[in-house]
Parts: C-alpha cells; structure tokens; sequence
C-alpha cells in the first residue's frame, strides 16, 4: 500500500509543453481580416460592374481572343522549343562556330525587348519588301512579297518565339550540364552513339531540371501575347478586350473578363506542368515511384546471397571475423 502511495506521487521531471506561437495566430488573424475586407469591397463596390463582367465573359469576341491567344502561346513555345535545343547542342559542341553562334543569338535576342523585336517583324515589309533565293551578286531564281509570307500572325510567332528562345536555350543548357559527366563516359563504354546517348540518357534526366522553368517560361508567355499589338496582331483576348471597353466606355470591368481568362488558362497550365514534374521525378523527388522491372528484381532476387551463405562468407575473411 506504501510503495502505490510512493509510486503515485512520484513527480514527472520531463512534461513536454508545446512551444506556443502568438505570431502565427496573430498573422492568420490580420490574413484573414484583409481577406474580408477584399471580399467586402468585390461585393459592395458597384465601380466593378459585375453584370458588364457576366455580360461579356462569354461574348464571341473575348472566346474567339482566347482561342487566338493560346494559338500564339502553343505556337510560340513549340518554336522557342525547338530552336533552344538546337542551341543548347550548339552551346556544348567542340565546333568554335557552333558555340559562338549560339553565345551571340542568345546575347542579341535578350539584350532586346521583345516589343521592340515585334515591332521590327511587323516592319520586315518595309526592310526587305521581297524574299528571293539564287546565286549571290547573280541570276535570280525566285521571289515573293514579304507581306504575303510574313502575315501579321506569322510575325508574332515569329517574333514571341525567337526571342523565347534565347531564355529557353539558358534554361535547357542548365539542365543538361546538371546531369553528371559519368552518365555519358559509361553510354559510350556501352558502345552508344553520341545521338542516342543525347536523346536516352542524358535529356530524360535533365528533364527534372528543364521542366519547372519551362513551365514558368509556358506562363509568361501566355501572357506575353497581350504585346502583339506591335506588330500589329489585333484578334488576341488583351486587345478584344480593350475593343470592348472603348466601345462601352467601361474599361474596369473587361479588364476583369481578361483577367479570369488569364488566370483560368494559367491554372490549366500550372495542372499540367504538375503531372509533367510528377513524370519526369519520378525515384527523385518522391512525387511517386519509380516503376520496377519484374524481371531486373528477379534477377537481383536470385544473385542476392541468402542468409545461410552468410557464415560462408564471413569465413573466407578471417580478419574481418576476429574483429
């Protein structure tokens, strides 16, 4: 009976007590606060005209702009794409030409603006009014009107994608000296091709690294085509927009309609880029497993030692076993 009464009032040397954070309450409160007042002013506030917004969301102008934009966006990036892997490869070639080349266009198509550049393309009429191919200072053997190659859609791909290729090709040649050197010295103790080495082992792994910027670059982009104007393109969702608004004298609320457009095509983007990160981090970034070959673990299964074969081998190092 003694020893309970001793036992129970044995005191608790080590009671945990949770660390107390003020500050995180504090600041989710003041969070929250202006969150309210933000939904308080879109509701009560009748400058935003919320019925303009609803009449014109689903107006044939802004989904015909829309449509125009993710043209020009999918378009652009499938350019800036193909043309950043060519300089990505050029950037690592042995060929002095080869590199420089690709040193001086990223250089150039950095350096300037991309409104100036897609002013310059919807003035490439007036620089070279015709596009002839033959022998030069010599014969002539075809030619056509700039204008009539050179539309005004052509001139923002082409004025968009260039100059995203230049960011695009930093981006992919990060990602392709991210892989380690000995990936490629052990293809080609297999006996790989340079290509194939290129194409199989090096770009899926740098793919982890090309793919999160890339998607950020997929955004801006999106974004960037409100600037084709310049050139002048005037059918994308920025400038449909803008037409409505000077039609109606209501800019604030068919700025909204371009900004729910935005930002619902920026989150469809951001879903994919999602799954494309999943894809490509898959045993790396625990985003999910990598797939296993049933035959490899077999095979593995099958060399592994068992546990009996264990003693045998601990004899065949006697020193190992007398320490």
């Amino acid at each position: 009976m003694e020893s309970h009464q001793q036992n129970h009032a044995t005191p608790v040397l080590n009671e945990a007590v949770p660390v107390r954070h003020p500050g995180r309450w504090i600041s989710a409160l003041i969070i929250l606060g202006a969150l309210a007042l933000f939904m308080q002013s879109l509701v009560t506030n009748l400058n935003f005209r919320w019925d303009i917004v609803g009449t014109y969301i689903l107006d044939t102008k802004v989904v015909q702009g829309v449509g125009w934009t993710l043209l020009l966006t999918v378009a652009s990036m499938v350019l800036a794409i193909v043309l950043a892997i060519l300089l990505a490869f050029m950037r690592q070639s042995d060929n002095p030409v080869f590199r420089w080349s690709s040193w001086v266009w990223v250089w150039f198509f950095r350096g300037t603006p991309v409104y100036t550049q897609l002013i310059f393309w919807g003035l490439i009429s007036v620089l070279y009014p015709k596009i002839s191919a033959g022998v030069p200072f010599g014969p002539e053997f075809f030619s056509v009107d700039t204008s009539v190659v050179i539309t005004a859609l052509a001139g923002a791909i082409l004025g968009l994608g260039l100059n995203e290729s230049a960011y695009l090709a930093e981006i992919f040649r990060a990602g392709l000296k991210s892989v380690d050197r000995g990936q490629m010295e052990a293809a080609e103790a297999l006996g790989m091709g340079k290509t194939k080495i290129m194409w199989r082992i090096i770009l899926p792994q740098a793919m982890r690294v090309i793919v999160p910027p890339t998607g950020n670059e997929t955004i801006g982009m999106l974004k960037t085509t409100s600037l084709v104007l310049a050139v002048p393109f005037t059918l994308d969702l920025t400038f449909a927009t803008n037409t409505l608004a000077n039609r109606t004298y209501l800019p604030v609320p068919l700025l909204i309609v371009a900004a729910i457009w935005y930002l619902v095509i920026t989150s469809l983007l951001m879903v994919g880029q999602h799954f494309i990160e999943a894809y490509y981090g898959k045993g790396v970034d625990n985003l999910a497993p990598a797939a296993i070959n049933p035959a490899a673990a077999k095979a593995s299964a099958a060399v592994a030692p068992s546990a009996d074969a264990e003693p045998a081998l601990k004899m065949d190092f006697p020193e190992e076993e007398a320490k």
